[in-house]
C-alpha cells in the first residue's frame, strides 16, 4: 500500500492563490499529455505519487485529456483511488471544459448545459464528488458570458466544484469582464490559466498579469517549457521518446528550426551559469512574476518532476541574468 513522504511538505514552495484562502504548490502538475488511454497506467502511477511524494498537491486535467478524450481523468480517477482518496483532502483536483467531448450540437463551448453535463461526466470518470476548481477551458463568442460565469456559479453552488476559473482568456477586457460578472454572482474567480513561457509572452505584454493581480485573482500558467523546447531534450535533436517525435502531439519537429536551437542553446547557457538546468531556469523565469500563482509542468517521467520541483530552490534573478535572458530571446 503507498504511504507518502512523511517530508513531502519541508522543501516544497506554496504561493497564495489571489486573495483568496487557498495556497497551490509552486509546481503543480498537468495530465494534458502522458497520462491517457494511449499511455503506460503504471508510469502514470508513478509520476503522479512522486509528485506527491514532493508536496505538490495540484493535479489538473480537464474533460478532453487522453488521448481518447476523458482517459487521463478515467486513470487519474483509478490511480486515486488505489492510492490517493486517504489523503483527499491534501489535494487539489481540478478539471475543465469547453472543446468537444461527444457527439451534437451541446459537445462544446460555453453553454450551461454543456458545462454542467461535461462536469457531470468528469466526476463520474473521476469517481468523485466534487472538484476543487472547474474551469470555462476556452472562451466562446456564440454564448453570453453571463451564461457561461452563469454556469460556473452555479457548479459551486451546487457542492460539485470548490472554485471557479477560466483558461485560455487571453484578451484583458474578457477576462475583466468574467471576474465582474463572477463577483457578482457572488462566486469570485479564483484563478486563470493561461499559456506564458519565454516564447510566449503576450498575457506579460498586454497587461493581463497586472489585471490579475490587481483584481486578486490567481494564475496558473501551461505550457512554462513551451511543450519542451525550454529543456535540454532538444540540443541535439528529436529523441524517440520525446514530445516532438510522438504521432498526437502537439510539438512538431518544424518547430525546432536553427534559429530556434541556437536560441535554446543560449538560454542553455545562462542557466548552466545559475547552477540550473534550463528546464529549472525556464520555470524560475516565469515564477519571477508576482501575479504567478503556479506553473503548471508536464511529465512523462518521474525524473523531470524532480527537476521541475528542483527549479524552486532559485527563484531568484540578477539584472544580468535577465538582460542576458532578453538578448538571448531577441
Amino acid at each position: 500500500m503507498y504511504q507518502p513522504s512523511n517530508s513531502r511538505y519541508n522543501t516544497m514552495t506554496f504561493r497564495r492563490c489571489g486573495q483568496s484562502g487557498i495556497v497551490l504548490p509552486g509546481v503543480s502538475l498537468g495530465l494534458w499529455h502522458n497520462f491517457g488511454g494511449v499511455d503506460t497506467l503504471s508510469n502514470a502511477r508513478d509520476m503522479i505519487l512522486r509528485a506527491f511524494d514532493l508536496g505538490v498537491t495540484h493535479f489538473d486535467l480537464a474533460n478532453n485529456y487522453g488521448p481518447p478524450p476523458g482517459s487521463a481523468e478515467e486513470n487519474f480517477g483509478a490511480i486515486l483511488h488505489s492510492d490517493l482518496m486517504p489523503y483527499r483532502d491534501e489535494l487539489i483536483v481540478s478539471t475543465k471544459a469547453g472543446f468537444g467531448m461527444w457527439s451534437g450540437p451541446y459537445q462544446d463551448g460555453g453553454s450551461r448545459k454543456y458545462l454542467l453535463s461535461s462536469l457531470d461526466a468528469s466526476l463520474k470518470r473521476m469517481r468523485l464528488d466534487y472538484v476543487d476548481i472547474f474551469y470555462h477551458h476556452r472562451p466562446d463568442p456564440q454564448t453570453p458570458l453571463e451564461e457561461t460565469m452563469g454556469a460556473l456559479d452555479s457548479a459551486v453552488r451546487q457542492g460539485k466544484a470548490l472554485y471557479a476559473g477560466i483558461s485560455n482568456y487571453y484578451d484583458p477586457g474578457l477576462a475583466a469582464r468574467a471576474i465582474e460578472i463572477l463577483r457578482s454572482l457572488g462566486t469570485p474567480l479564483l484563478i486563470h490559466q493561461p499559456s506564458y513561457n519565454m516564447f510566449r509572452r503576450d498575457i506579460e505584454q498586454n497587461g493581463q498579469l497586472d489585471l490579475l493581480e490587481k483584481e486578486g485573482v490567481g494564475c496558473i500558467v501551461f505550457s512554462p517549457l513551451a511543450q519542451g523546447l525550454l529543456t535540454d531534450r532538444y540540443l541535439d535533436g528529436v529523441p524517440e521518446d520525446s514530445r516532438a517525435a510522438k504521432l498526437h502531439g502537439f510539438l512538431k519537429p518544424d518547430q525546432l528550426t536553427d534559429e530556434r536551437l541556437a536560441t535554446i542553446r543560449a538560454l542553455n547557457n545562462i542557466a548552466d551559469a545559475r547552477g540550473q538546468s534550463l528546464a529549472q531556469m525556464a520555470l524560475a523565469w516565469v515564477l519571477r512574476h508576482g501575479a504567478v500563482t503556479s506553473v503548471l509542468i508536464g511529465a512523462s517521467k518521474t525524473s523531470q518532476i524532480v527537476d521541475s520541483v528542483g527549479a524552486l530552490e532559485n527563484l531568484e534573478f540578477s539584472r544580468d541574468e535577465l538582460v542576458a535572458i532578453e538578448k538571448a530571446l531577441e
